[in-house]
């Protein structure tokens, strides 16, 4: 394996972190405002929306209504909710956007990632050949070719079926 080797990005690692409201997806998970928040699936015990700061086009997050912080907070039931909600927004992003695979993972902790560390989700981020190219690599900026209203709402209606 080659390493490629980023040392402008450790300005980023090192820069101070907009700090994000505690409670922002439990406020979601209590609205009924769906399409401003860009939810796009409710589930008996977990949701799902697309992810208003992307690292890709079509990026979703699944996530439980209860507030935890990992997976043990979760009941055998909610778990496997999760899940199944995972793999039904994966086959709806198949359907909708026809990416060459799944980046599918959960940051656990700030160290690991987690920029709301208190509220457990997963990300679905779609990829297809290619999408790596010189815009976020030089220019530490992300091209997304559709708007997230839209692409919430061909989701919306993909999973609804």
């Amino acid at each position: 394996m080659e390493s490629l080797h980023a040392p402008w990005r450790i300005e980023y690692i090192l820069a101070p972190k907009p700090k994000l409201e505690p409670g922002l997806f439990a406020t979601i998970a209590q609205s009924s405002d769906d399409e401003t928040n860009l939810v796009i699936a409710r589930d008996k015990t977990c949701f799902a929306l697309l992810n208003r700061y992307p690292y890709n086009g079509g990026h979703v997050l699944v996530l439980p209504y209860k507030e935890v912080p990992d997976l043990n907070g979760l009941t055998p039931e909610e778990l496997a909710d999760l899940w199944q909600l995972v793999r039904r927004c994966t086959n709806a992003l198949t359907a909708v956007m026809k990416p060459d695979g799944f980046n599918i993972g959960i940051n656990l902790g700030k160290v690991a990632g987690a920029g709301i560390q208190e509220h457990l989700h997963i990300h679905i981020v779609p990829r297809w050949l290619g999408d790596t190219n010189f815009m976020p690599v030089l220019g530490a900026t992300s091209v997304l070719p559709d708007a997230l209203t839209a692409v919430a709402a061909k989701l919306r209606a993909a999973l609804a079926q």
